[in-house]
């Protein structure tokens, strides 16, 4: 499962981190890819990010082709 999002959903963050849960337990692996993961001085720290962050398997930058790049390595070595 692979989830574009910058993490700063705005709802209550336990229903995002129950909800993380059950797609945890459904998927094979749980990729997160984070516009601002890239960027200098970034620690994921607020919003929605901190709820899903302990069902994640990866957190991955999603800011450049690179990056994107980078998915397809991962999402081939699962």
């Amino acid at each position: 499962m692979v989830i574009f999002s910058d993490g700063w959903e705005r709802g209550a963050p336990e229903e995002l981190a129950e909800q993380m849960g059950r797609l945890r337990r459904l998927s094979y692996r749980v990729i997160w890819v984070n516009p601002h993961a890239g960027k200098d001085g970034y620690t994921p720290v607020r919003g929605g990010i901190v709820a899903a962050l302990p069902h994640l398997d990866e957190l991955l930058a999603g800011h450049s082709l690179a990056c994107l790049e980078r998915l397809l390595e991962v999402m081939a070595d699962a």
